[in-house]
């Protein structure tokens, strides 16, 4: 192994040309295993999860034809009281457990942040849906327009937000693996390194990560943790 002494006595030619072999061997390096082009097990849950989420998506637009065609105009609904208090008092306890993921710094505020923005989504749109005709309806915009909408977006934007930190973050962190060294921030990170974390500035086009998806299926916790203690053996 080349100390730092005999960098030193090395001259300004001989240290380029050892940056430039580097470099080189840098650039060889193979990228990490896709678990997803390995693993038959989680390319076949993959597909069957996609295979689910089209066939909902089948389902459900023959059941917006079916419901455009048979559901009334009008309706007299039943406990509409209990049903709107009931849905504030969720939205409530959303906002006090962000209020919380934000004090405490934990990661699940990304979750909640979409969680809040979705239900403020929900709350201006049944509102203004159901005001229609009424003399409640410019009420109902204008709390859509000027409280409601706003506090989804910048909900919305925030999860968006933190989730890019994240993704830079583990591939800034996986980068100073790799490379034996701790890499703090974007700026001092290699210039490939940089590349990747540009092309993860758009999320539509970052790919998931088979580990995550893998998470995200319905299996037991127990078969995952002896499945990580045998990789780890």
């Amino acid at each position: 192994m080349i100390d730092k002494a005999e960098l030193r006595r090395m001259s300004q030619a001989e240290r380029g040309e050892l940056a430039s072999l580097l470099a080189e061997l840098d650039e060889a390096a193979p990228d990490p295993v896709n678990p997803y082009l390995n693993d038959p097990r989680l390319l076949r849950e993959r597909r069957v999860a996609l295979f689910v989420m089209a066939g909902c998506c089948v389902i459900l637009a023959g059941w917006i034809v079916v419901l455009h065609d048979a559901l009334p105009h009008h309706f007299a609904v039943h406990h509409w009281r209990a049903v709107w208090v009931n849905f504030d008092v969720l939205l409530l306890a959303a906002f006090a457990a962000t209020a919380w993921a934000i004090w405490r710094e934990r990661q699940i505020l990304i979750l909640l942040l979409i969680v809040v923005g979705t239900m403020l989504w929900c709350d201006a749109w049944f509102d203004v849906g159901t005001s229609l005709s009424t003399s409640g309806f410019w009420i109902s915009l204008l709390s859509a327009v000027f409280a409601e909408l706003p506090l989804a977006i910048l909900a919305f934007a925030g999860a968006r937000q933190l989730l890019r930190a994240t993704i830079t973050a583990g591939i800034l962190a996986g980068a100073g693996a790799q490379a034996g060294t701790r890499v703090p921030d974007t700026e001092s990170a290699p210039a490939g390194t940089r590349g990747q974390v540009g092309a993860c500035q758009s999320l539509r086009r970052t790919p998931l990560a088979g580990a995550g998806i893998d998470e995200a299926l319905p299996r037991s916790r127990a078969q995952r943790q002896a499945e990580r203690a045998g990789q780890s053996a």
